[in-house]
C-alpha cells in the first residue's frame, strides 16, 4: 500500500512539473504571463468531459438533481479553487521564490486542522513528526535555491506577495478536504463535473475583466499553442487524477506527496533554464520522501461519532422493536390500519 501510495503521488508531482515547466517557458520564452487564461482551459476541459458525463446521469445523480440540492456549495468550492490558482501564481510578481515556496507549505497545517474538525480525521504523534521531516526537506531545498542563486529579484511588494500565498494555500486547502469529502461520501465525477461547470463560468468572468489585453498581446504560433496544449494537458490529469488517490489515501498525504513537485522542475531546468545544480536538491528530494513515507506507514484513525441516548420504552417505534426482539415467540406479524384508524394487531 505504502509504495502504491508513493508511485500515485509521485505521479502527481510529474503532472504540476509539467504545468510549472509549460508556464515558465511561455514566461521566459515569449512573455506570456495568463494563468487564468490557463485555468479557464483546464476548466473548459472539465466541463466537456464531466459535466456531460453528468448530464446524462439519471436519478439522484443527475445534473439537475446535484444543481437542485448542492449548487451554493458548489460555487464556493469553484470560487475557492479558481482563487487558489490565480493567487499563487500572482504572488510570483511581488515576492521572491523562497517567500512562495515556504509559505505555500502554510496549507498542509491549515489541511490538517480542516480535517481534525470536518472528516474527523484523527492523527498520531508520528504523523506530526513526518510533517515536520517534510517541511525540513523543503527548508533544504529553498537553501539550495539560494545557494544556486536563484534569488535574482526581492519583489515589488513582498507584504502583498505573501499574504497572497497565506490566502491560495489556505484556499487550497478548502479545496482538497471538499474534494476528499465528495470523493469519498459522493462520487468523483460529481465533484469533477462541479468544479468544471463553475471554475469555467468564474474563471471566465475574471479572465474577460482581468487579462483580455495580455490574450491580446500574444504572438500565436505552433510553440506557443503547443505548450498551452501540454499546459493544458497536464492539468487535466492532475484534476482528473488526483480524486482518484485522495480516495485511497487522503488529501493531507496527498499534499505531502507533491512537495516533491518543484524539486522535479528544478530538475528539468538543469536543462531548460540552465540551472545551476546543488547536491542539496538531492538531499531535500531524500528528506521529503523519508517525511512522506514515514506519514503512509502509519493510517490516520476517524473519530467514533458520539452515540445518541437510547431513547425510553415509551411509544410504537419502541413497540416495534420489542416485537422484533420477541420474533422468535411470535412468527409472523401483521399490522393494518383501518380507516377508523383502529390498529388491528393478527397474528398468524
Amino acid at each position: 500500500h505504502i509504495l502504491k501510495t508513493i508511485i500515485l503521488g509521485q505521479m502527481l508531482s510529474l503532472f504540476i512539473c509539467g504545468t510549472a515547466v509549460t508556464s515558465q517557458y511561455l514566461a521566459e520564452q515569449y512573455q506570456v504571463n495568463t494563468p487564468m487564461f490557463q485555468s479557464f482551459i483546464n476548466y473548459s476541459l472539465l466541463l466537456l468531459v464531466y459535466t456531460t458525463m453528468l448530464a446524462f446521469r439519471t436519478g439522484n445523480d443527475s445534473l439537475w438533481q446535484i444543481l437542485k440540492q448542492r449548487w451554493w456549495k458548489y460555487i464556493f468550492l469553484g470560487l475557492a479553487d479558481v482563487e487558489a490558482n490565480y493567487m499563487i501564481v500572482k504572488a510570483y510578481q511581488y515576492t521572491t521564490l523562497t517567500s512562495v515556496q515556504l509559505l505555500d507549505c502554510f496549507g498542509i497545517p491549515v489541511l490538517m486542522a480542516l480535517s481534525w474538525f470536518i472528516l474527523r480525521a484523527r492523527y498520531r504523534l508520528i504523523h506530526f513528526l513526518a510533517v515536520a521531516i517534510c517541511l525540513l526537506g523543503v527548508g533544504t531545498m529553498v537553501g539550495a535555491d539560494i545557494l544556486a542563486g536563484r534569488q535574482d529579484s526581492e519583489g515589488s511588494d513582498v507584504v502583498i506577495g505573501d499574504v497572497l500565498v497565506l490566502l491560495g494555500a489556505s484556499l487550497y486547502a478548502i479545496s482538497n478536504v471538499s474534494e476528499e469529502y465528495i470523493v469519498k461520501n459522493l462520487s468523483r465525477v460529481e465533484f469533477l463535473g462541479m468544479v468544471g461547470l463553475f471554475g469555467t463560468i468564474i474563471s471566465g468572468l475574471q479572465l474577460a475583466i482581468v487579462e483580455h489585453r495580455e490574450i491580446m498581446r500574444i504572438q500565436w504560433n505552433w510553440k506557443i499553442a503547443l505548450l498551452f496544449t501540454v499546459f493544458a494537458l497536464c492539468m487535466f490529469a492532475l484534476y482528473s487524477f488526483m480524486p482518484v488517490v485522495i480516495k485511497v489515501t487522503s488529501a493531507t498525504s496527498v499534499n505531502l506527496g507533491i512537495l516533491t513537485a518543484d524539486l522535479y522542475s528544478l530538475f528539468f531546468g538543469l536543462f531548460l533554464f540552465f540551472y545551476k545544480f546543488s547536491g542539496l536538491y538531492i538531499l531535500s528530494f531524500v528528506i521529503i520522501m523519508v517525511g512522506f513515507i514515514l506519514y503512509c506507514s502509519t493510517p490516520t484513525r476517524m473519530a467514533e461519532p458520539t452515540a445518541l441516548p437510547q431513547p425510553g420504552s415509551t411509544g410504537l417505534d419502541n413497540a416495534a422493536l420489542k416485537l422484533e426482539e420477541n420474533d422468535s415467540e411470535t412468527p409472523a406479524i401483521t399490522v393494518q390500519f383501518t380507516t377508523g384508524e383502529t390498529v388491528v394487531v393478527s397474528t398468524d
